[in-house]
């Protein structure tokens, strides 16, 4: 990879910039968040009003015209090309056995809200009980096991509207 950034303007603009470019900026630090630039001998007051490092999404005032940018290197194209982006998750609609074994609990009904990591059944297995908790926020829409019900590997238990 040889250090281009792929930059998004306002949702409007979209264009790349190389590492190269980058350094021949004309630029002079006045502040923590303050730079004077200079382009084309056009001067430039900016301000970085906003950052999030984590997003890479940036809000820059530009002699007071504010411009929100968001930057991504080509790991982060080729992840979000792969569909593995940062903070995506799949959203799971059904809990399904890890193991067989046998229900001993359940504490949740048909039509329930639930919240992550709130305990949906209680499962017997090996000797060991095993509480499987909900992998997300939503509502129960079946319970396809009863209490003192053996399951196999796999089984359907429950599932999210």
């Amino acid at each position: 990879m040889k250090n281009t950034y792929q930059v998004a303007v306002n949702n409007t603009f979209d264009f790349k910039i190389d590492q190269k470019a980058v350094l021949n900026l004309d630029v002079l630090k006045v502040s923590d968040s303050e730079f004077h630039v200079l382009h084309n001998n056009v001067s430039y007051k900016t301000e970085i009003t906003k950052a999030n490092f984590q997003e890479k999404s940036y809000s820059v005032k530009v002699n007071n015209t504010v411009y929100n940018i968001n930057i991504q290197n080509e790991l982060d194209t080729l992840i979000k090309e792969m569909g593995f982006e940062i903070g995506f998750t799949k959203e799971i609609n059904e809990i399904k056995a890890p193991m067989p074994g046998l229900i001993l609990d359940i504490t949740v009904s048909v039509g329930m809200e639930v919240k992550e990591d709130d305990t949906l059944l209680i499962l017997e297995a090996m000797k060991m009980e095993n509480a499987l908790t909900s992998p997300r926020a939503g509502i129960i829409k079946s319970i396809s096991v009863i209490k003192g019900e053996a399951v196999d590997k796999n089984q359907l238990l429950v599932e999210f509207e």
